[in-house]
């Protein structure tokens, strides 16, 4: 007996199961906020040096005179067409010579007419600092890594609830506690604390939301919980939009924080883990209680000990390549984590750059991933787990390796080509990103399945890191291609990781393993060319594995 046998009975998806989804999908709204929240509060608006002397100088033109003083002052920026005049030097009389000297300013004015404040402007970080906003998102990613692997890890040894709880309290403590940063030391150790908690939260709220579930609905749970996260973005550029100040837009995703200490009375434990833990008293309770909301007549006695099929629970991290078939699949799956990390956040990072309203580009980079949400929802099961996620990579790849053709050669007037073809980009790596949890989750046994979604999500975190750099990179380099570098390194590495992953097993249809060697029968499974269908119809070939025990 597996858990699997217990949800035939009880249901794949009944109203028990859809209630405690609900509840475990809201966080992802603010998780979705938090990921991305970096690019907000450390936008670099326009900028040029204060004038020295003139204590009221403001980047806007304030008069004839103020025009003349910045024209005589300040030099201009032929290199950048969005930006006119020089960011880091400004010219002063020198009283020896009489002639204009080159000098390093240390004090700066921003555009402000469509950013009031973020934390670069506050503290400078511009010119010699500019690179501090790569690290400080790069220190982000760190903790988002070192989240997954120690809230992965923790969730397999003392339970998904307790867990939850855990990252939640560390959660809002830090998450309010950002909104008063003083200095830019504590601002990072900060972003670093919600970075490790919120990313911990959502990944055992993806696992506890997966396990709850039978086969043939793990693909719309692991898929609309995605959903909630982009919700997360649009929530986020309108508080952006309207606020226009870091502090108050890190207060307005704060808030909601609150409610997910009511998790601790509102979710329970994961029966599923519980039977893999021999904890079967307590895995009985709740599969009782859910019947009794599913309205499913359940037998007195759910869970015969001596039936329930159990592997030891004393698994490492390198349990993952432990085989050939192993090795090879988890390989190829953490370079697909990196692709779709690197590609997902580094196409929103870099939407600054390539011109337009900033507020709106970085909603329309959220509002594309319902498409992308709704086409992965519709053909996963049509198309299966490894095509899909070629597809959506290759796709995702060649649309941002053809904005170098539209930047070169379009100049300014093609920049709404370039756009959208970034968004294509966008939206083959959202739907990567709802493939790819979905099929690590169901290519590994229960007893690795937390530890290798925090393994694969944590290796993520390279792509991650190395968005901020790479969406940068074209500072590195003069002309317009510039703007294409970043894009183009994208569309590269996304197209070669897809076209990798047709070399792992397809999951579809397949029982979750419970054991290494389950999970290593999938090639097996695949070898079934039939897909029996039940006296109602129903495509049952995903009891298959079972078949081959």
């Amino acid at each position: 007996m597996k858990f699997d046998d217990v949800l035939l009975k009880l249901g794949e998806f009944g109203p028990y199961q859809k209630r405690l989804y609900f509840l475990l999908c809201i966080p992802a709204i603010s998780v979705g906020c938090y990921m991305l929240n970096l690019v907000i509060i450390l936008e670099t608006p326009n900028h040029r040096c204060k004038i020295p002397g003139y204590d009221n100088d403001t980047y806007a033109i304030q008069s004839p005179y103020h025009e003349a003083l910045v024209n005589q002052t300040i030099p201009l920026n032929p290199k950048d067409r969005r930006q006119p005049y020089e960011k880091c030097h400004y010219y002063r009389e020198s009283n020896q010579t009489g002639t204009m000297e080159w000098i390093k300013c240390t004090q700066w004015v921003y555009d402000r007419s469509i950013v009031r404040e973020t934390f670069t402007t506050k503290e400078d970080l511009v010119c010699d600092d500019a690179s501090w906003t790569s690290h400080i998102k790069l220190i982000f990613y760190i903790g988002v890594l070192v989240g997954d692997i120690g809230f992965g890890l923790i969730a397999d040894f003392i339970g998904r609830r307790k867990t939850l709880m855990a990252a939640v309290l560390l959660w809002n403590v830090s998450g309010f506690a950002l909104s008063w940063a003083p200095d830019t030391i504590s601002f990072i150790i900060l972003e670093f604390i919600v970075a490790a908690a919120q990313h911990g939260a959502f990944m055992v709220c993806n696992v506890m939301s997966l396990e709850l579930v039978g086969p043939n609905k793990r693909v719309l749970c692991g898929t609309l919980i995605h959903g909630f996260f982009t919700l997360g973005l649009l929530y986020q550029s309108g508080a952006a939009y309207v606020l226009k100040h870091w502090q108050w837009i890190d207060l307005a995703i704060a808030v909601p924080l609150v409610f997910y200490i009511a998790y601790y009375w509102l979710i329970p434990e994961s029966p599923r883990w519980l039977m893999s833990k021999g904890r079967y008293d307590e895995a009985e309770k709740i599969i009782q209680k859910a019947g009794k909301v599913n309205k499913v007549q359940l037998p007195e006695k759910m869970i015969n000990p001596s039936l329930v099929e159990r592997e030891q629970t004393q698994m490492k991290l390198w349990h993952l390549f432990s085989t050939k078939e192993m090795f090879i699949r988890t390989t190829i799956l953490l370079f697909n984590w990196i692709a779709v990390a690197l590609m997902y956040f580094g196409v929103t990072m870099h939407a600054g750059n390539i011109g337009g309203n900033f507020y709106f580009n970085f909603f329309l980079n959220g509002i594309v991933e319902f498409p992308a949400i709704l086409f992965v929802i519709l053909t996963m099961d049509r198309i299966g787990r490894k095509r899909l996620q070629c597809i959506v990579m290759v796709f995702g790849g060649i649309a941002t390796l053809l904005t170098i053709f539209s930047i070169l050669f379009g100049g300014d007037d093609f920049t709404w080509l370039t756009t959208t073809l970034s968004l294509f980009g966008k939206v083959g790596s959202t739907a990567a990103f709802s493939v790819i949890y979905v099929m690590t989750l169901e290519l590994y046994p229960t007893v690795l399945r937390n530890a290798a979604l925090g393994g694969g999500s944590c290796i993520g975190r390279v792509g991650s890191m190395l968005a901020p750099y790479v969406a940068a990179s074209g500072a590195m380099i003069d002309g317009d291609f510039s703007t294409a570098l970043p894009l183009v390194i994208f569309g590269f590495v996304s197209t070669t990781a897809g076209l990798l992953v047709l070399l792992v097993p397809e999951s579809q249809h397949r029982k979750l393993p419970e054991s290494v060697q389950d999970g290593i029968k999938f090639y097996e499974a695949e070898e079934v060319e039939s897909k029996p269908l039940d006296c109602n119809g129903e495509d049952k070939s995903f009891l298959m594995m079972s078949k081959l025990e």
